[in-house]
């Protein structure tokens, strides 16, 4: 017979006080120790099975004993602090992250012709692809949040990793455009959502006082991405096709995994809590399955946030309507230089230019945000910016030569820059840090939207006007330039607005204070009243 062991509960790992089981001490160890000891296996199995099957559970539930008291022994938890030095390689970390996952999306254009000749699809067809990619990098954001809240930043991103991994695996050898959809489409924007917002999250944390230069510096990894992603994409597609780049792509993903493994707890109350207690009991009855569901997605959409934050309610709605233009240059730049006879080697090399120069541009535009006379004007240089980059597309409806392709580019970059440097540091301006989380869930998601549906109109645009690209551009200049008008002037509206409100608290705690200053002036001279009385004039003004 096996010798069977006593009762026991599982080995644990020591976190700080609490405790968490191991991942070796699975119930499976446990399972096969029971099975091994009963008779119908020895049968079944032989007894020299049985055994060594019943001395191999044991050993293993032996190891993760010892692992689990050394683990209490030799591993605290750790908790760096804000603005140390560990938060310039959380930083390096994001910058990274943000390069293979917000700047990989502007160099699916580079694919367009070959997928929409392997699929045999039309133009709107093929800008399913990266609407959905694009659509889903943001639209994971209440679930994101979700995760951050229970299981902390770092294993969301690590999870965002592998998902992105397994999506451009399986893309690889899709066969449909609907398999192509769902694996690249959606698992790989989803997974790349999950590491991206994360990363944003940990560095608000890890940064407070140099927060706009932290955000500014995060971003050149997007500048970084958009220049490497084109060139490598080019030099993988001549040589192993569109199948074999984004089997090479999966694995350039998991470098995800590694920067998330960098993300430390930091040592903050404003920081998310991984592990939540359970709520106190209360004295109303338990709402129901439903109920339950709307409140959970109420509570992590942030809709009460979106209701009591006019700031906040006027960024969303602007981003909103400029996403629906903003996407349309990076995907469409590339097809319409090659259609107006530009060399696709040097058609792909415009997107890489809009990269490089970002990199220089995006920490000087941080920098200057960050100096306090530039501090409170963000808002406003964020809705110029828009401006800017809705006016620049409107010179690729004039001319397509190759040399103003890349003035346009340089001009772009400009105004492409200070909107990425800007956005975060005007989301951390108007959200609070406790609330960015679900905030920025809620905001990512109905960006989404525009995402989703604003490259395909754009190619059924195509489609109707004979690949005429003038009207894709015009499309995207019209909604830029209109959201840009309507976030500076709602800006403009509310600081007006706080500042009479400010005005008339003033003057009321003035009309308060009056009465008990009059009777502190009593019995003094005629010169101390009238000396009091154009004081109190000129505070009142």
């Amino acid at each position: 017979m096996v010798p069977c062991t006593k009762a026991r509960s599982p080995p644990s790992w020591g976190r700080g006080e609490a405790q968490v089981p191991s991942p070796i001490s699975s119930p499976l160890c446990w399972s096969l120790l029971e099975w091994a000891c009963l008779p119908e296996s020895q049968v079944a199995l032989g007894t020299g099975l049985a055994f060594r099957l019943g001395d191999a559970a044991q050993a293993l539930i032996a190891v993760a004993e010892r692992l689990g008291r050394h683990s209490r022994q030799r591993m605290p938890q750790v908790l760096e602090r804000a603005e140390g030095s560990w938060a310039w390689v959380v930083l390096l970390a994001c910058m990274v992250v943000q390069g293979l996952s917000l700047g990989f999306p502007p160099c699916l254009g580079i694919f367009f012709t070959e997928l929409q000749h392997d699929f045999q699809a039309s133009n709107s067809e093929t800008s399913w692809f990266p609407s959905i990619l694009t659509a889903m990098l943001h639209a994971g954001g209440p679930l994101c949040s979700i995760l951050v809240g229970r299981f902390g930043c770092r294993a969301t991103v690590m999870a965002g990793g592998v998902l992105a991994c397994l999506g451009m695996v399986a893309s690889s050898f899709s066969h449909t455009l609907s398999q192509f959809y769902i694996a690249a489409g959606f698992f790989t924007g989803l997974g790349l959502c999950f590491s991206f917002q994360s990363t944003i999250t940990m560095l608000g944390f890890y940064f407070i006082r140099r927060r706009a230069l932290a955000n500014a510096l995060a971003s050149v990894g997007i500048s970084l991405g958009i220049t490497l992603w084109p060139l490598l994409t080019h030099y993988l597609l001549e040589d192993l096709g569109w199948r074999g780049t984004f089997l090479i792509f999966g694995g350039v993903f998991l470098h995800c995994c590694v920067c998330g493994a960098i993300l430390r707890p930091v040592a903050t109350s404003a920081a998310p809590e991984t592990r939540k207690g359970p709520s106190p009991p209360t004295k109303r009855p338990a709402p129901g399955c439903l109920a339950a569901c709307g409140w959970a997605t109420l509570r992590y959409l942030a809709f009460d946030i979106l209701w009591h934050n006019a700031g906040y309610r006027v960024f969303t709605l602007g981003v909103i309507w400029m996403i629906l233009g903003f996407p349309l240059p990076h995907i469409f730049l590339v097809p319409y230089a090659m259609q107006h006879g530009v060399d696709k080697h040097r058609a792909a090399l415009l997107i890489s230019i809009i990269g490089f120069s970002n990199i220089f541009l995006r920490p000087m535009a941080g920098l200057v945000a960050g100096r306090q006379g530039f501090a409170s004007y963000c808002k406003y240089l964020f809705s110029l910016a828009i401006l800017l980059n809705g006016l620049t597309n409107l010179v690729c409806t004039m001319l397509a030569d190759f040399r103003v392709l890349v003035g346009y580019c340089l001009v772009y970059s400009v105004s492409m820059s200070v909107i990425g440097a800007l956005f975060f540091q005007v989301f951390m301006d108007i959200v609070p840090m406790d609330q960015f989380s679900r905030a920025l869930g809620l905001c990512t998601i109905l960006e989404s939207i525009s995402i989703l549906i604003s490259p395909p109109i754009a190619g059924f645009l195509l489609d109707s006007t004979d690949n005429n690209f003038s009207y894709v551009f015009y499309m995207s200049s019209f909604f830029l330039i209109s959201a840009a008008l309507f976030m500076g002037g709602g800006f403009f509206a509310l600081r007006k607005k706080e500042k009479q409100a400010s005005q008339a608290k003033g003057e009321a705690a003035t009309k308060e204070a009056a009465p008990e200053q009059a009777l502190t002036g009593e019995g003094t001279d005629s010169s101390e009243k009238r000396l009091w009385t154009e004081t109190m004039y000129v505070t009142s003004v």
